[in-house]
């Protein structure tokens, strides 16, 4: 049943990265292009290039602001990769309840060892 929740919520979650998806780029691109107006400005000693990379800056930071709905892609992508992790979890812990005794007697022998 666990299973089949964490199946749901990854599929629900997988969908809503999926509609996210151009926001993310766009998202990711003005980031970009905003990272390197910053720089360019920074680096400049000229007022009219110091206007020109402040123009370009703030061009990227009105897209950046513009692609808000990536920030709900960004976190159903969160919520995919906690999904994965939990259902590698489960895995392990069901591998690790073998009923053979020879097969726990070996962990718990390499566990003492260490």
């Amino acid at each position: 049943m666990k299973k089949f929740g964490l199946l749901l919520a990854g599929g629900i979650a997988a969908i809503v990265l999926l509609a996210n998806l151009g926001p993310i780029v766009g998202l990711a691109i003005s980031l970009v292009i905003m990272y390197y107006s910053f720089k360019g400005f920074i680096q400049t000693d000229s007022t009219g290039k110091k206007i020109l990379w402040a123009l370009i800056g703030l061009a990227a930071f009105s897209a950046t602001v513009s692609n808000f709905p990536a920030i709900i892609g960004l976190a159903a992508l969160y919520v995919l990769y906690v999904i994965y992790k939990n259902w590698k979890k489960e895995d392990v812990i069901l591998e690790e309840k073998s009923p053979d005794p020879f097969t726990n007697f070996e962990r718990e022998w390499s566990q003492l060892k260490n």
